[in-house]
């Protein structure tokens, strides 16, 4: 069953919630993205770290994936994975990435470019401790992004990992870990009537920052 085609063409909708104004902005894009990340939560607490991340394998053919933001400063974005994944091995072949946030409710998307480096092992091993149990054991169990049998039933594996671990501590796997996007670049997209959205950019010249707008 497809849906109808006018049924596509006839959703619009004309963005009103807010707009950038461009004689007051942040000097520094990361003040402005903790701002609008702030103003996400608050409409979206379960989701609002949650991003686009896009890689480009070695062939140069691109893969996007949701994946949660874990922690964000002036160094950079961090996100954790299994270092066997695809997205990992994109990254290994070619280390510059973008990652896109969209918030439907704020009628805002950030859009960011930059280059991967893996965090320290301790940050790493850091955030694996405070993940939940079941997480943990879904780190180990998991060899993400191999094929898989279609009935393949991880309950069996989890059930068995939860009797060998149930009063021993949880190692990180060496395969398991977290990765930075050192960025170079901001877009901020705030929807606007007639599509004549406001855009902000922001990039990275000389380690200093320089801002301007482009067209919608």
């Amino acid at each position: 069953m497809s849906i109808p085609k006018k049924k596509i063409e006839n959703v619009r909708f004309d963005y009103d919630k807010s707009s950038i104004d461009f004689e007051s902005i942040e000097n520094s894009p990361f003040d402005l993205f903790n701002i609008w990340i702030e103003q996400a939560f608050e409409v979206d607490k379960e989701n609002a770290n949650a991003f686009v991340l896009s890689t480009v394998c070695e062939n140069m053919i691109p893969s996007s994936r949701v994946v949660l933001m874990r922690g964000f400063d002036e160094k950079g974005l961090v996100f954790f994975t299994n270092y066997d994944s695809k997205k990992s091995k994109d990254i290994l072949s070619n280390n510059n990435v973008s990652a896109n946030f969209f918030w439907p409710q704020l009628e805002k998307q950030i859009r960011i470019v930059g280059k991967v480096e893996m965090v320290s092992k301790d940050i790493s091993d850091k955030y694996f401790e405070s993940r939940p149990f079941e997480s943990k054991l879904g780190a180990i169990v998991s060899n993400q992004s191999s094929t898989i049998s279609l009935n393949f039933d991880f309950k069996e594996e989890i059930k068995n990992l939860k009797s060998d671990f149930k009063e021993k501590s949880i190692n990180r796997p060496k395969n398991w870990g977290g990765y930075i996007i050192k960025i170079n670049f901001f877009e901020f997209w705030q929807g606007r009537p007639s599509r004549l959205h406001h855009r902000l950019c922001y990039n990275l010249n000389d380690n200093k920052w320089v801002a301007s707008r482009k067209s919608p």
